[in-house]
């Protein structure tokens, strides 16, 4: 079965990512099982010091299986101007293809299916090879995302898109490091750098335990677009509690 779910990340990558909204978080290639979250991710862009884009998701989410973590998402998005509204509905889910450790690098597969708001666009599929590796208290994490509309009202063209992030793990309630995030355009021929989209910046991270099994963990990262086709800036939260 993990075999078969890594063919399936490999052929992705000649098949669909993109459109990263504010709200994105970096994918993680573990599954705790038996574990329950109940999340609420929220980002907001800014170009040329005013709003751009603001981004909230809310989701359920569960380890059924020592390999499978499921969560169930709903999107909502503001544009300036306007109020925040329902934007789509996404099934996640992570496969946990090695046991953490057991190799030199921790592999994970991501299949996510979204159904916006606006049917127009039809089913939009995100397949992505998750990878981990620890240097001590030094955790980098690097996916390979790609992303393609099926069933829409417009011809969709595969594209491809990434995320990385570097952390070091001081101590449980604080760790700190770095994020980034990018999209290349389609997978056979990538935009020029300009029209390309790649931002990074500093993040903060930590796990609060409430007793029992109970946790708040947090994730907040303030990136800066490298571009120009980039937001200036992107401010993006996600608050998790675990039970």
């Amino acid at each position: 079965m993990k075999k078969q779910l890594l063919a399936l990340a490999v052929a992705a990558l000649g098949t669909g990512f993109a459109h990263a909204g504010p709200a994105d978080y970096i994918f993680m290639p573990h599954v705790e099982y038996g574990e329950h979250e109940i999340e609420l991710k929220a980002g907001s862009t800014r170009d040329h010091g005013k709003e751009q884009n603001t981004g909230v998701i809310v989701g359920y989410g569960q380890g059924v299986t020592p390999w499978w973590f499921t969560e169930v998402n709903v999107g909502f998005e503001r544009e300036p101007g306007h109020a925040l509204k329902y934007e789509a509905f996404e099934w996640e889910n992570v496969f946990q293809l090695t046991e953490p450790g057991k190799y030199p690098i921790d592999v994970g597969v991501l299949t996510e299916i979204e159904r916006p708001r606006n049917h127009a666009e039809g089913w939009e599929l995100k397949l992505g090879l998750l990878t981990q590796k620890d240097f001590g208290k030094v955790q980098v994490n690097f996916n390979v995302l790609t992303e393609r509309h099926f069933d829409a009202a417009e011809k969709s063209v595969t594209e491809l898109g990434y995320q990385w992030q570097v952390k070091y793990r001081l101590v449980p309630a604080f760790e700190y490091g770095l994020q980034g995030m990018g999209e290349v355009g389609k997978l056979d021929k990538w935009d020029s750098w300009h029209e390309q989209k790649h931002k990074v910046g500093p993040a903060i991270f930590g796990k609060l335990p409430l007793g029992g099994h109970q946790a708040l963990k947090y994730d907040v990262g303030f990136l800066f677009g490298m571009t120009d086709a980039t937001p200036d800036h992107t401010l993006r939260t996600k608050l998790e509690y675990e039970f």
